[in-house]
């Protein structure tokens, strides 16, 4: 499939007036088409069945560079899957969008086939790690939207309590920073985790709960009271 075939498909399900709808929401300069996210389900669905995991690859890159708001979040749809094999390009090319993040639809779209890559591979944190050092806002909070996975064991084995010990560390690194979307996220990292293990949110709390944002802190208890 090249790229412009992709476009033409994806221009076909433009929903007339839903473009100008969008980009105020999402606050984008960049085009947008006015396309609804069912729709980019279903296509890049359809996408990812009939190409190849190199031909994935190379459409998504081509996608993201046009910088389209509806091509980009294609892009990442295209590279989330939980199997991929082989999948060393796939991440090494997530990894590279991640000075382009800007905005947290995006982000966030990218981060969904992140998860999955690390998932499949956990040495892979120690690459993530090297984010939460970076000066690009979008790319530190890539570190804790990407490895949201481990907020979600119920029985984590042993190396697993290591990594969410470890990415808790790095959310309470971020603490300090008063940047409204890295709050956001320490309190989204959070909140997840107390659904499945309250006592490590009511820990970082304790040490580290003060120094949040007001919104953040209420965010990240939620759901503890619940858990008493």
């Amino acid at each position: 499939m090249t790229l412009e075939e992709a476009l033409a498909g994806l221009k076909a399900h433009v929903e007339p007036g839903r473009d100008a709808q969008m980009a105020a929401y999402h606050k984008q300069s960049r085009p947008v088409l006015g396309i609804a996210n069912p729709a980019l389900n279903d296509l890049t669905r359809t996408w990812r069945q009939a190409l190849s995991v190199e031909a994935r690859v190379t459409l998504a890159g081509a996608l993201w560079q046009t910088d389209i708001f509806e091509a980009r979040i294609a892009a990442a749809k295209l590279l989330t899957q939980a199997r991929i094999r082989p999948d060393a390009a796939v991440w090494t090319l997530l990894q590279s969008w991640l000075p382009d993040f800007d905005s947290w639809a995006i982000a966030d779209h990218a981060a969904m086939a992140m998860q999955k890559r690390l998932v499949a591979d956990p040495t892979r944190l120690d690459q993530v790690e090297t984010w939460t050092r970076s000066d690009h806002m979008w790319t530190r909070r890539a570190a804790l939207v990407a490895t949201l996975p481990w907020t979600k064991q119920n029985h984590p084995k042993p190396e697993e309590l290591a990594a969410r010990d470890r990415i808790l560390g790095w959310a309470a690194g971020y603490v300090p920073d008063r940047d409204w979307f890295i709050q956001k996220a320490i309190a989204w990292w959070l909140r997840e985790l107390s659904k499945h293990d309250p006592e490590r949110v009511r820990g970082f709390l304790a040490a580290h709960g003060a120094g949040l944002k007001p919104f953040a802190a209420r965010e990240a208890g939620k759901y503890l009271a619940a858990a008493a």
